[in-house]
This record gives structure tokens, sequence and C-alpha cells, in this order.
């Protein structure tokens, strides 16, 4: 339960409601995971103790219900971002340029909230209709309210947007690096069949995911900085500039059909139907269902608090 010490959460009159939680948002997720696992300490914690690798979707899906309940939970979103705060606890070790690192290393683990801001700012940016300066302002000061909620020292976090663009663009150029994790995260090629397509045959499925990866990784390169694409070699010609605006307003236009509720992820529903008195004030949104739980040990990163198997010894 939250307690008077406690942070306020963000509500429904941030912009941060608006866009973090929208089902438009995964279509930055293979930026965000690679923005993430380019982190030479989140990297490294990725390659030794996370079964990401082995279960995409599910570690993907089952992340999204405590991340955004860190957001959403209301008076309970404090207690989240406990939760989400312990998962991390024993995710350390020296990574293979003997560098030690830990998850709750106060850069590295604001580096991963930084990226999760950057994902609803490009969400509304890119396929939700635009964003003002004075938008990204305000979505600027929401995520400190909403960093302070893990209780984490907040001595890496920039003072102002302007300063934060500026933290950003050092990081991308000073920090970032290709390594395992990365190279793992962008390679879709033998992507597994979600379980939501369980209808889809195999064979289908094995034919289908070829353009849908080649799609994302497309799309994903869109996203990056021009400083990443040349970290990672890869080639944005004008006219991929042009059809990414092109595909992206398509996506943005398309989606005002959708009912405003099935817009959000579930645990991002539940935080508007709580506040419109449809949900229980004192009760979490919903958890993970079953098809996204673990095939390992735990949930969320509770797997991943213990050294892969075949992880070097550290």
């Amino acid at each position: 339960m939250s307690t008077s010490r406690d942070p306020e959460p963000l509500g429904p009159d941030s912009l941060t409601w608006r866009y973090f939680g929208d089902w438009r948002g995964l279509l930055c997720a293979l930026w965000a995971g690679s923005m993430q696992n380019m982190h030479p300490g989140l990297g490294a914690g990725v390659e030794e103790h996370s079964h990401f690798f082995e279960e995409r979707w599910e570690r993907l899906f089952r992340s999204l219900y405590p991340i955004g309940g860190v957001v959403y939970d209301g008076p309970r979103a404090a207690e989240t971002a406990r939760e989400v705060r312990r998962y991390h606890d024993t995710i350390s070790g020296v990574d293979s340029a003997g560098r030690p690192y830990h998850a709750l290393d106060p850069d590295t683990f604001y580096w991963a909230h930084a990226t999760f801001f950057m994902n609803a700012v490009l969400t509304a940016e890119h396929v939700a209709g635009g964003l003002s300066e004075a938008d990204k302002r305000r979505m600027f000061d929401e995520h400190v309210q909403w960093y302070a909620m893990y209780g984490m020292s907040m001595r890496p976090v920039p003072a102002t947007w302007e300063d934060f663009q500026a933290y950003w663009d050092r990081t991308c150029r000073e920090v970032l690096e290709v390594n395992l994790a990365t190279r793992q995260v962008l390679d879709l090629t033998d992507l597994a069949r979600p379980s939501t397509l369980r209808w889809m045959p195999r064979a289908v499925w094995r034919v289908a995911r070829l353009p849908i990866g080649r799609g994302f990784a497309w799309l994903t390169t869109g996203l990056y900085d021009p400083s990443v694409r040349q970290l990672l070699g890869l080639r944005w010609r004008r006219r991929d500039q042009v059809l990414f605006v092109l595909a992206t307003r398509t996506i943005s236009t398309a989606f005002w059909l959708v009912p405003f509720d099935r817009r959000y992820h579930p645990r991002a529903r539940a935080g508007w139907l709580r506040v419109r008195g449809e949900w229980p004030a004192d009760v979490h949104g919903p958890a993970s269902p079953a098809r996204w739980r673990a095939r390992h040990a735990g949930a969320f990163t509770e797997d991943d608090a213990q050294p892969r198997e075949g992880a070097p010894a550290r």
C-alpha cells in the first residue's frame, strides 16, 4: 500500500496516461529494447541474467503489466514501483570487458526509464497525432514525477527538457555500444509465433514472420537517432523517410476508429476504468495472463534475477 511519504502518482490529466499504455506503443518496442540493450550495464544484465531471447513475446507482454502499473495504478502505484525495483536487486556481475554492472546502478536504471519515456514521446509524435514542444516539456516533467515512484537516486535525472535532450544525445553518441544483447534483440529471423496466433499453422507463420520482422526492423530504423543508425551501420534514405511518414500517419489516422478503452493495454485500461468508478480504487490492475507467464521460474523479471544457464560465472 502507499504511504504518506510516497511521491504523488500520475493521473488521468497527464499526457503520459494518454500515450504510455496505448497499444501503438508496441510499434516502438523493438526500438526501446535495442536502445536499452545498447547501454553497457543493461546489455550485460540481459546477456547474463535474462531469458528474453528464449521467450520474446512472453517477456515483452508480462513486463507491460507491472511497468504500466507504475503509471496507471493510482493509489497502489508506489507499491507497484517497489515491486519492479525489487526484481532488479540481484542483477549484477562483471561484463566481458571487465566492467562491473548492477541493474540498480542509478545511471543504468535511469537509462531504462528514459527509454520508456521516449517510447511514449515517439508513440505520440509519430503514430498518435503529434506533440508540440510544450507537450514534450510537460511529458518531461511527468517522467520525473513517474521516475520518483521507484525511490531511486534522482542524481542522473536532467533538470529540464532541454537538458534531457543533451543527455540523450550524449548517451547515444558516447555511451551506447553494439553488443551481443543488441544484435540478438534486433535479429528477428527466428521470431517465435506469439501465443495469440496459435490458430495460425506453423508453416504459415514461418513465411509470415519474414515480412513482419523486416517491417519492424525498418520501422525501428526510422525511429533511431541518426547517431544510433550510424553506430549500427544502418542506411536510411530520403525515400525511407517519406514512406515512414506516410506509414505512421496512416496508422495514426486509422487508430481513431478504435474505441477509446480498446486502445489501451489492460493495466492501463484498468486505470481509466478506476478513475471512472468502474474499477475498485484499492485493487491492482490485472496481472499478466497465463499465456504470457514465464516458461522459466518466476514472472516479469524475477526470472531474470537468476543467472541464465551457461552464463559466465562471475
